[in-house]
């Protein structure tokens, strides 16, 4: 898995990947966002509001990893929220996660 969160790294450094919830919710309203990404061990409150949100804007969600892990690999703390903005890197992301889940 390590070696797939390569492709989250990458987006954050390509500047198409959105952190914090204020920050998703904005970008996800805006219209600009491809894909969510959840860490599994966020709270519920936090998991339900984004994949809501992901129904009503028909915006694939990944419930994953937890929240030290993918953080980390964004080069942040403690974030709960991920967007990626392009539809490229969303595709690829969710081929290579989407059948590990």
């Amino acid at each position: 898995m390590k070696n797939d969160l390569f492709m989250l790294s990458l987006s954050m450094k390509a500047g198409k990947l959105i952190t914090g919830e204020q920050s998703v919710e904005a970008a996800v309203k805006k219209g600009s966002v491809y894909l969510l990404i959840i860490p599994a061990d966020a709270s519920d409150n936090t998991k339900n509001k984004f994949v809501n949100k992901g129904k009503y804007y028909n915006i694939p969600v990944l419930i994953m990893s937890d929240k030290k892990t993918l953080s980390h690999a964004v080069g942040r703390e403690n974030r709960t929220s991920f967007a990626i903005t392009d539809k490229g890197l969303a595709d690829r992301i969710y081929k290579i996660f989407s059948p590990s889940l």
